[in-house]
């Protein structure tokens, strides 16, 4: 059955929420819907309280990795990381208490070409159960192509049944943020979560649009319960409207009854 699982999206240090379509590398500001006056450490140690396993810490930039270790401190082992991974800093961040270690950018040239020898590498490096492979990806013509760089740079891998299954082989989940609506409590897009249940062999989280428990509750039935989702900017505690951070940890506790 679907689960929630929990975000701590950091940037400049600080637990925020922003429009992913908004992040640049050219130091503008994005759009940012939420900044938290709670440092990473107090949002890890609410979930782990609650048993929420399998969330997401993501450092988007630079500056983030001191927040991003003491979250990890705070719940070791309950929490993956992602944001500038790659085969040589990754073990150091499941040495610092990351279940798993999420990797997009590192995948991939300049120009945006998949590069499978540095999945494989990396793979091997932490072993396969030990690795997310973050699929962000934006709508392109009939489909989904994959974004990185802040998801600003378009790749030429596609996200398709095909590639879906190949990667599953190096990794242990994917993680797949819709980025055309990501951050903008719009709704989810739902025939991405469609496709990714009929596609992947593994567990894959999808984020992206989600804004009220009735979001939740839509992608359990689409996705006949074989896909995961976190929530951002509709939740209470990252200053949303849409969705209660309790009902949520509700959602999940079905599981137990």
């Amino acid at each position: 059955m679907t689960r929630f699982r929990p975000c701590i999206d950091l940037h400049e240090g600080r637990v925020k929420q922003i429009v992913g379509s908004s992040l640049s590398a050219d130091g503008s500001q994005p759009r940012t819907n939420f900044v938290s006056d709670r440092d990473a450490s107090w949002f890890a140690e609410l979930y782990s309280n609650d048993g929420l396993k399998g969330g997401h810490v993501i450092m988007l930039g630079a500056g983030n990795e001191s927040a991003a270790a003491s979250a990890l401190r705070s719940y070791p082992s309950g929490l993956q990381i992602g944001g500038g991974i790659n085969a040589d800093n990754a073990e150091k961040w499941l040495e610092a208490g990351a279940s798993h270690v999420i990797v997009t950018s590192y995948l991939f040239d300049g120009l945006g070409r998949f590069l499978e020898d540095r999945l494989r590498l990396l793979s091997e490096r932490v072993g396969r159960f030990r690795l997310v492979v973050d699929l962000s990806c934006k709508r392109t013509g009939d489909g989904w192509t994959v974004a990185m760089n802040r998801w600003q740079t378009v790749t030429n891998l596609r996200v398709d049944e095909e590639s879906i299954r190949h990667l599953s082989s190096y990794c242990d989940e994917l993680l797949v943020h819709a980025v055309d609506v990501e951050g903008k409590c719009e709704g989810v897009d739902s025939e991405l979560v469609g496709c990714l249940s009929n596609w992947s062999p593994i567990p894959v989280t999808y984020a992206g649009g989600a804004r009220h428990l009735n979001d939740l509750q839509l992608i359990d039935r689409i996705s006949l319960g074989k896909v995961d989702v976190t929530v951002g900017s509709a939740l209470d505690i990252f200053g949303g409207k849409g969705l209660l951070y309790s009902d949520c940890v509700s959602f999940n506790h079905r599981l137990e009854s």
